[in-house]
This record gives structure tokens, C-alpha cells and sequence, in this order.
């Protein structure tokens, strides 16, 4: 994806959030909303490559409600990022694509706390473009009412993810 068609992407999203009636954003902030704060596109955290099998294993996911869901570990990926490999993994849900739970070095600083996610979509040849520009904060960053899933520790990553939403703060 490139700078304009994320811009693009963002408007609607921040559209979606501000008017919406399915909005995870409260109500009473929505007429007041002018946006989620984004990292500027960086493209050299947009990565072409291909997965490897995983085990298939099942693996208990924590939420941010202390419960637990249960998904089917897929595939990996390694990137380098910031001079360090890095073996991510991806999720089957049940729901199409894969599922890429991440925290970083931002989060709870310049990102939400709980980490971030991405939305991955193979193509038949087993390639994905990873493209952390499109990393995004789960409903319950806007809202304690939603449950949502807590990457598991083999996806918390040393390095800064410098790209995608930041974190979204409530105004006073």
C-alpha cells in the first residue's frame, strides 16, 4: 500500500469511528473525534514474503477481560526488523485470512498497551505482504466494554513498530 491510499484508508476508518453506529468509540466522544493519531507511512516496515507451516497446535489466547479464546497456530514468518530476525506467528481463528497479534517497543508508550493487530490474506502461493503501516488497535483500546485477544509472548517483539495507529486517549 502506498502514503495515499493508506490516507485514504485511515479517513474512512476515522469516519467509521467517528459516525458509525457500530463504532467501538463511545458515544459521547464521537462528535468531538477528529481522528486517530497514525505513525507516517513507513514503507520499510512493509515486508513480501512467505509463510512456513506451524505446528497447527492450539493455543490458548489470554483477552483483556481475563478470559481465554482458543486459536490454531498456522504459519510463521521471519522479518528483519531493526537489524534483528524476527519469527512472528499467525493465527487461524475461523474467520478467513490469519491473524497477527503483535506488541512492540511502543506499546503502552505511543501505542496501546494490550498490542496491536494485523489482518493477513495469503495468496495461493503461500505469499503475504506484511504490512505493519496497516496495524491497528483492538476495540477494547476505545472501550473496556469489548474483550479482545492479548498477543501471545512468542509475538512480543524487542523492536520499535514505528508505523500503523497509535494510541487513542480519551479526552479530558
Amino acid at each position: 500500500m502506498d502514503a495515499t491510499t493508506l490516507d485514504a484508508y485511515r479517513a474512512n476508518k476515522d469516519d467509521y469511528l467517528r459516525s458509525n453506529a457500530r463504532s467501538p468509540l463511545p458515544y459521547e466522544f464521537r462528535s468531538a473525534f477528529s481522528g486517530l493519531p497514525y505513525y507516517e507511512w513507513n514503507p520499510d516496515l512493509i515486508f513480501k514474503t512467505t509463510l512456513t507451516d506451524a505446528d497447527g497446535a492450539e493455543t490458548a489466547v489470554a483477552t483483556s477481560d481475563g478470559d481465554r479464546r482458543t486459536y490454531r497456530r498456522s504459519a510463521t514468518v521471519s522479518l528483519e526488523i531493526a537489524g534483528e530476525t524476527l519469527t512472528l506467528a499467525l493465527y487461524d481463528t475461523g474467520h478467513p485470512g490469519l491473524f497477527l497479534p503483535f506488541r512492540d517497543a511502543t506499546s503502552g508508550r505511543e501505542t496501546y498497551g494490550g498490542g496491536r493487530y494485523l489482518d493477513i490474506q495469503p495468496d495461493d502461493e503461500g505469499g503475504v505482504v506484511i504490512d505493519f503501516n496497516l496495524a491497528y488497535s483492538p476495540y477494547c483500546a476505545y472501550d473496556d466494554g469489548y474483550s479482545c485477544a492479548l498477543p501471545p509472548a512468542e509475538n512480543w517483539l524487542s523492536v520499535p513498530i514505528t508505523a500503523g495507529e497509535k494510541v487513542w486517549r480519551r479526552p479530558a
